[in-house]
Order: structure tokens, then sequence, then C-alpha cells
């Protein structure tokens, strides 16, 4: 009888090969390695999510390459293998002989040193599709640090997970600029990071020298389970190819700790509850405020760590009916508003009891100073909160044509 662990490479290689798109990795060494590569000193930001259609990583796609040379790996948040948890400072190491550079260490940008000697940066990473999430802003440093010596940069295209279609959320004010939200777009933009590298070259002025390798068969419309590939967890929080519209739809709560949102449960993003809540109270109200797409069902569980530990909680679990419909910012804010009204002496205790750090996170988070001070001062907050700077995301939204790639303009349903 074959022992199951020999056959495990096989079932990875045939989930893969059934892929119906193939992404930048793919496409970058389809016919020969492509121009911008060939012959070339590389400098490789990636982490362990960066898998080709055979499920070979792309440090062991360069390393296996006679007509280029691998000279260096740039790390971002979590680490070249994505073990360490979220803001977790992480050591320079070595790989296969090669220097691995932290960019989520002593800093945040690749040094004088770091960069010398390499003729291209080649970004394969895969994104969550939301503006928070630190590894674009990884990708946008790097940028600016290859631009200033007149070193190439190639973005090997990935999906956007949640899909190519949702934009929701808003603006980021310059006043918190910051690396947790670096690029004025939406909260959750429906754009891949290709897109984004030549939204940012451009609108930003950065002059770097750069070449998106697209992916092939990718539509807007498709969500990540649609483009037949195997998910990696991008974080130790985002383990399932769904959970980033759901870190969209509760990863602002956590900044503020007004409560569990399922990290440090099994069900991380997923979910809204605390010991002072009542579930069958909160998902009545949320369920009768006409949002699209979504429904709330009553939970009851433990937090194993994290915010409330071991208290027995009650709340509402989040279950998105129709992804097309469904808009995470909006829901985010009317369950904001649902808490406030519902339970406002404990929600005004939270708000009370926050420090400066983790109102400047949420602010920096969420792009703002207004939301905070709507959740403090505003009696119902909830659609004034979800209705937000939609005047300023309308215009962004033919801003964000310009960039769009027409290759994947064409849109995809299931099925047809």
């Amino acid at each position: 009888m074959i022992h199951l662990r020999l056959l495990t490479p096989f079932f990875l290689i045939f989930h893969f090969l059934h892929a119906k798109i193939e992404v930048g990795l793919d496409r970058v060494f389809f016919g020969g390695v492509h121009p911008s590569i060939q012959g070339k000193r590389v400098g490789l930001l990636t982490n362990h999510t960066a898998v080709d259609k055979n499920g070979m990583t792309a440090i062991d796609c360069f390393l296996m390459r006679k007509d280029c040379k691998l000279v260096a790996l740039f790390a971002p948040e979590h680490g070249l293998y994505g073990q360490q948890h979220a803001s977790e400072k992480i050591k320079d190491s070595n790989r296969n002989g090669i220097p691995v550079y932290s960019l989520y260490g002593s800093n945040r940008r690749a040094t004088d040193a770091q960069l010398k000697g390499i003729d291209v940066i080649v970004y394969d990473i895969q994104d969550i599709g939301v503006r928070s999430y630190t590894y674009a802003s990884t990708l946008f440093y790097m940028m600016e640090e290859a631009a200033k010596r007149e070193i190439e940069v190639v973005v090997l295209d990935r999906p956007n997970p949640i899909n190519g279609l949702i934009v929701d959320g808003p603006m980021l004010h310059n006043k918190w600029r910051s690396f947790i939200g670096y690029v004025n777009v939406p909260y959750i933009h429906g754009m891949t990071i290709g897109e984004l590298a030549e939204f940012f070259n451009v609108e930003y002025k950065i002059g770097a020298k750069l070449t998106v390798i697209a992916m092939k068969g990718w539509k807007r419309g498709m969500d990540f389970k649609d483009t037949g590939l195997h998910w990696i967890p991008t974080s130790p929080n985002i383990p399932e190819s769904d959970t980033p519209l759901y870190y969209a739809t509760t990863g602002l709560m956590g900044e503020l700790r007004v409560c569990n949102i399922g990290v440090g449960y099994t069900l991380p993003f997923k979910l809204v509850g605390a010991p002072w809540m009542e579930a069958q109270q909160l998902c009545k109200h949320l369920n009768s405020q006409g949002l699209n797409g979504v429904r709330f069902v009553p939970l009851y569980f433990k937090p194993f760590s994290g915010s409330m530990a071991q208290a027995d909680c009650q709340g509402a679990l989040i279950q998105v009916t129709d992804k097309r419909q469904y808009r995470p910012f909006e829901v985010q804010g009317v369950i904001l508003g649902a808490i406030k009204q519902l339970y406002p002496a404990k929600f005004k205790e939270i708000l009370a009891h926050i420090g400066k750090s983790e109102k400047d996170l949420f602010c920096k988070a969420i792009g703002s100073e207004e939301p905070l001070q709507f959740l403090k001062e505003e009696k119902l907050v909830g659609w004034q909160i979800a209705e937000f700077q939609r005047a300023e995301r309308e215009l962004f939204m033919e801003k964000r044509k310009n960039y769009l790639r027409g290759e994947y303009a064409e849109d995809y349903r299931p099925g047809v």
C-alpha cells in the first residue's frame, strides 16, 4: 500500500494543473525567461505564497534558472515562510547561501548595501485586496528605493482574492499615510497587485522602470475559489481563501477592540461577539438592516487566546450569501452602529479606555479621523460610517479605470 505522505505531492501537483488561470510566475518563464530578467542579477521580494501552477515556489523557480541569477531575497511582514505573527519583528537570515533581508525588522526599506549589485527586483507575493494589509506597502517602499537607484522592478501578478469588482470603504487622507496605508485608494480597492503597482508608479510620480507580468485567464468577476488555484494562508490569521473578504468586514473593529472578531478562535474575522452581547438580539437587529448579500446567525463561543480569551462569548456569525452584492465596509459600519445602539453604555466605556496608540492605529487603517469622531459623538452611526466618502470613492473609480488591465476585463460568472 502506497503511503499517503508519498501521494501528497502528486495530489498537490494535480490540483495546480487543473487551475483555470496562470499567474505571473507561470508566465515569466514561458518560452524562456522574460527579457526584463534575462541575464540579470535578481533580488526577489517574496514569501511562501508565491508558487507556480506545479506548486513550486518562486525561490526554487529562480534557483533553477541558468539565464538569470538570484542574488538576494527580501521578505515582508510575517517572514519568508509566513509563520511570524502580526507586528512581530523578523531578523535577516539565509536560504541556500543567499541572504534573506527582512523588511519587517530593523528597517522596512531596502538599504544601499542590500541593493548593491542587483539589476532587477522581482516581486511575487499573494496580496488580499485590502489597503491595510502590509504586503502592498512593502512593494511600494521597494519601488521607491529601486527608482532612486535606477533598478528595474518586475511585478508578477496574482489574483485579488476578494475579486476585481468590489470597491468599498473610505480613501486615505495624507495625514494618516503610513505602512498600513500608503496609497490613496479605497479600503477595498478591487485591483490586482500589478494594477496597484502601476497606479502607484504613475499617480505618485515614482518613476520606477516597472514591468508587470500579467496573469492568463483571470477575470475581474473571479474570487479566489473561481481560479482553481490552491490557497496558501497569507499570514497566520488569513487561513482560507474567503478570509480576506471577512478581514475587510471586521478588521477595523479589531483595531478598536470593541469586541472579539474571531481572532484567537477558529473563525478569524468571521464573527463579532463579547460576553456582554446577546446573540439573538444582535442578529435580529442586523438582519433587519437590509444589507445585501449577507445574513447573521447567532453564535456562542469561547476564544482560545487573544481578546476575551477563555470568556463565554456570544454574538453573530457573518455569512456572506452573495459576494457580488456584498459590501464589506458597509457591513462593518452597520455592525459598529448596531453595537453602539444596542449596548451604548458598554460601547462608551470601551472607547473611553482606548489609548492614543490604538486610536492612531485605527485612523491609519481606516484612513482618517472622522469615523472615530462619529463613533464617539453621534447617536446613530451605522449608515453614516457605511456611506462615508462615497463621493470621493466615485471620483477614484474614474481614475481607477486607467489602470485596470484589459485582459482582465471580461466578466466571469461561475458555471458560464
